[in-house]
């Protein structure tokens, strides 16, 4: 890796940074609310239309089924039709499905437009990571991508802040909180969508505020990236499932996902369980965490491009995401609760911020398209099977402690994961895995 970087390539990446990044980050903190935001409505919609712990686990793991499903398909349709068109397509669709779960009734209803809601939303978050591929030198993605991530944990502060508003509005012109909240939090998407299509650039090459020498270096920089991985043998959609890279990288992903997924869907209501706090007082909490998952997010983003070391520093957050979780489940007051729940925001925001920005990487421009959506299916596996596990247990033991160790065991085998990857690194064997 370069180490160095020109005048010219320190200019373009800070056009690049201010130009593209924060519209991203603005369509990524949308596609989020709309991804989670069921967990702020879940204690009051799910006494109002009798859904079980079991029924709200299986429709809210769902949406990740539906997004691994499409999530290879949805990131070819990005290559064949370019990246703006298609991720504006991706949220104008998925923020009038988040909307239309204002009049989901039955559990059927809330497993299908659940399901949708990821068909929807599949390829975006991989899509990104292609995009950013044809922006952003190895040496700068990091920056890219954690100041794009960020969104994640912000969404927790406009979450928490937000809904428990939205749900005291409870009885307003006929609807139920709840109702307001989908509402209120799914709109917002079209319009963001309409500003993607309008103002995202597609590639350096077609946009008049970088100079010549600015869209020389980033080309340069790609081009040394790119032979220095190597191009595969073979490439498309079996091939990427073949390849040892995904696959590792995708089980990373399952356990990953999974883990942090399930807790974020609950989060409300384990914390209100927890502290005998009303779901309105526990969003500030959330929102605390956000707002320190944020920052940590920029803190690591930077650090791990200075020190090429995304998928050691991401060790050291799996490990801490074990603890937290491990001490969430034996909790002994509601102190020690929100402390836990701190540092599982600082990890669990941060983990896929690295792990992600290292996939370009590990994989060659030919592999990434493919590749990123095939390592994104196998983690949204996990996102789709936790939540429902967790509901079962939830309903077969009557608390939480069941579902939170197993979260606990996902976080560990995790770890595991990524120190075996980190040993591969250390061997050089990573980049000469046979593709």
């Amino acid at each position: 890796m370069r180490e160095t970087t020109s005048e010219a390539g320190r200019s373009a990446m800070r056009k690049a940074l201010w130009r593209i990044v924060p519209l991203i980050a603005l369509a990524y903190l949308c596609a989020y609310t709309d991804r989670v935001n069921v967990g702020f409505a879940a204690a009051q919609m799910n006494a109002d239309l009798g859904f079980s712990a079991t029924v709200y686990g299986l429709g809210g793991g769902l949406f990740f089924l539906g997004y691994a499903l499409f999530e290879v398909p949805s990131n070819l349709m990005a290559v064949r039709y370019g990246s703006r068109a298609w991720l504006a397509r991706i949220m104008i669709t998925w923020g009038l499905l988040s909307a239309a779960m204002m009049f989901v009734a039955t559990p059927w209803q809330f497993y299908t437009v659940r399901f949708l809601l990821g068909v929807a939303e599949a390829g975006f978050y991989p899509g990104v990571i292609f995009y950013f591929s044809h922006w952003f030198p190895a040496c700068h993605r990091g920056r890219a991508v954690s100041r794009f991530y960020v969104a994640s944990p912000l969404s927790s502060v406009l979450l928490g802040g937000v809904s428990g508003w939205l749900l005291a509005l409870d009885g307003r012109s006929g609807l139920e909180g709840w109702q307001w909240l989908f509402l209120v939090q799914g709109l917002p998407s079209v319009f963001v969508g309409l500003l993607v299509w309008r103002y995202l650039p597609e590639r350096p090459a077609e946009v008049a505020w970088l100079s010549d020498a600015e869209k020389s270096w980033i080309d340069g920089e790609l081009a040394r990236e790119q032979a220095r991985i190597g191009d595969p043998r073979h490439h498309g959609v079996l091939a990427a499932m073949r390849n040892p890279r995904v696959l590792q990288l995708g089980g990373l992903g399952l356990l990953l996902i999974g883990s942090i997924t399930t807790l974020v869907l609950n989060a409300p209501l384990v914390l209100t369980a927890a502290t005998g706090w009303s779901t309105g007082e526990a969003g500030w909490i959330v929102s605390l965490g956000g707002l320190l998952g944020a920052a940590t997010i920029i803190w690591a983003g930077n650090s791990a491009d200075r020190r090429n070391s995304r998928f050691p520093d991401a060790l050291v957050y799996s490990a801490l995401l074990t603890l937290a979780l491990l001490v969430l489940a034996f909790s002994p007051s509601p102190a020690v609760t929100i402390a836990a729940y701190m540092l599982f925001a600082v990890a669990c925001f941060t983990i896929p911020m690295l792990t992600s920005s290292g996939w370009a990487e590990l994989l060659s421009a030919r592999e990434l398209a493919v590749g990123a959506a095939a390592i994104n299916t196998l983690s949204q596996i996990g996102a789709f099977v936790t939540p429902f596990a967790w509901g079962v247990l939830k309903d077969a033991s009557g608390d939480f402690r069941a579902g939170l160790l197993l979260l606990t065991g996902l976080a560990l085998g995790l770890t595991l994961m990524l120190w075996q990857l980190c040993r591969q690194l250390r061997r050089g064997l990573a980049t000469a895995l046979p593709a």
